[in-house]
């Protein structure tokens, strides 16, 4: 016959069991908020059990005091996860994009077209190009009128969309011909001569850099000088330039990226304040620290380039700042009063495709620039 004490090593092994395949679960989902809470739970789950074998609850009392303590441990332990489901239900603004709709060919194509057949059609020995998510639809419209018609999958093709550190990276190790990019940041240029290669950038269109608010935002327009504040650590509330009495939320993008380069420039010397960071899961239940991604808090403030957020994303939860009280707008960046636009670029690293010079010259040729304006860009001639 089995005694009290011996069911009480017999539930605590099996909890332990399931518990321990459980935390697993968690873990390898990167589910990491849950943990505290279902530790809790197994532990007044046990406690409950142990007392039930010894007869513990036989009086009211004693019921009502575990209640009131379970309750407290449980109430405790759902805080991380009741903050983690508020943030969740925070939309963001990246990857939110799908960009299928703008794959060469493809049946419900975004891409814009040309009016007549391209000057240029290239048969075989095409350039590999890989590029920035937000250039994407402009360098599939330059596929789309040149290449031959068929399939140029996103992520395997010699059409590829990647982010602006990876096509960088894949240019600088010879796996693609050219990117079309933001100019490359330091970091960049560093690995580009470590690795003994020259990049030679062709101006292809301009773009304005723009930084964002959710739409519910009093702040309409900022000053150049008050952006780089803000992103120096120096304002930290917005009631500082003039909003509500609220905490400056200043999100920043990962390091080598286009938008964060163009941060970079923007600041020039000026030493930008650590970048919000978060956990994030990786692997086998790894936990790594990222950059965190925008969401649309009410005191949040992000930035990407204008086509992206407008055309792209569409977002109509965000509004884009003036800055020095001009609004980034096609005008605005061709006529130069726009104050941060600049240049994008089709990037070479010394390929020995004879096609890529082609390409890229047929690119800020009339007719390629005529797509650059139809896309929704600037172009530079």
């Amino acid at each position: 016959m089995f005694t009290p004490i011996v069911f009480a090593v017999f539930f605590l092994i099996m909890i332990l069991f399931f518990t321990a395949i459980g935390l697993f679960y968690l873990l390898f989902m990167g589910l990491v908020h849950y943990i505290p809470l279902v530790i809790g739970a197994v532990v007044i789950l046990y406690i409950w059990i142990v007392m039930m074998i010894f007869h513990f609850f036989n009086t009211k009392e004693r019921k009502v005091k575990f209640g009131a303590i379970a309750g407290v441990v449980l109430l405790g332990t759902s805080v991380w996860p009741i903050y983690q489901a508020y943030k969740d239900s925070i939309p963001t603004v990246d990857a939110e994009v799908d960009i299928y709709y703008y794959e060469p060919f493809s049946k419900n194509s975004k891409l814009a077209d040309l009016d007549e057949p391209a000057t240029l059609q290239l048969k075989d020995q095409l350039p590999k190009i890989d590029g920035a998510t937000a250039l994407y639809p402009l360098y599939a419209a330059f596929t789309q009128a040149v290449y031959p018609e068929k399939e140029y999958s996103p992520y395997d093709s010699e059409v590829m969309v990647n982010t602006t550190p990876e096509a960088y990276q894949n240019l600088i190790q010879g796996k693609v011909d050219v990117i079309l990019a933001a100019g490359p940041s330091d970091a960049q240029l560093k690995m580009a001569e470590q690795k003994g290669v020259e990049l030679e950038l062709t101006p292809i269109g301009r773009e304005a850099f723009v930084f964002f608010l959710n739409q519910k935002n009093p702040i309409d327009s900022l000053q150049l000088q008050q952006i780089q504040d803000i992103y120096a650590g120096k304002i930290t509330n917005w009631q500082e330039v003039g909003g509500k009495n609220e905490p400056i939320r200043a999100f920043q993008r990962p390091p080598d990226s286009g938008s964060q380069t163009a941060l970079e420039r923007l600041m020039g010397d000026i030493p930008i304040m650590e970048a919000p960071k978060e956990n994030v899961p990786e692997g086998m239940g790894g936990i790594i620290k990222e950059v965190s991604m925008y969401r649309n808090y009410k005191n949040a403030i992000g930035y990407t380039f204008r086509y992206y957020s407008t055309e792209m994303v569409g977002n109509d939860q965000i509004k884009l700042l003036a800055i020095d009280g001009v609004a980034p707008t096609k005008e605005t960046i061709r006529n130069h009063e726009y104050p941060i636009s600049s240049e994008f670029y089709a990037v070479t690293a010394g390929t020995d495709n004879p096609n890529a010079k082609r390409f890229i010259d047929w690119m800020v040729s009339p007719q390629g620039q005529e797509l650059v304006e139809k896309v929704g860009y600037v172009p530079v001639k």
